[in-house]
């Protein structure tokens, strides 16, 4: 009966889990000087590049995205401004924008990317 029991326990559980678990993708994001429309790094006032991050597996629905900057490499006469969001999410990708303004000069910034969906 004990065995029985604990069986039968497992069995939810391990359905639950399934049940509850989360679908995930992850992923690095880079840009520096040199890359395609890159701008950073020139000029003054606002400026921004745009990177499209496909997903491996497309998704049922619409996901969730985080983002994390890991490296940014700006110049050091210059006050260090940078906003990195996501927009324009899909169920096949989604978009990074990387923005700073003034004088800021940024040679290179990367981190990485979280997507999630609950089932």
């Amino acid at each position: 009966m004990i065995k029985l029991s604990l069986t039968t326990g497992i069995f939810f559980f391990v359905v639950f889990s399934v049940l509850v678990s989360s679908q995930t993708q992850s992923g690095q994001w880079s840009a520096k000087a040199g890359d395609s429309g890159y701008n950073l790094d020139t000029n003054t006032g606002e400026r921004a590049i745009n990177i499209e991050i496909p997903f491996k597996n497309p998704y049922d629905v619409k996901p969730k995205v985080m983002l994390s900057v890991t490296q940014i490499d700006a110049d050091k006469g210059f006050n260090g401004r940078y906003n990195v969001e996501v927009f324009s999410v899909s169920k096949d990708g989604f978009t990074v924008k990387i923005r700073t303004w003034a004088d800021s000069k940024v040679y290179s910034i990367s981190g990485y990317w979280l997507s999630y969906t609950e089932k």
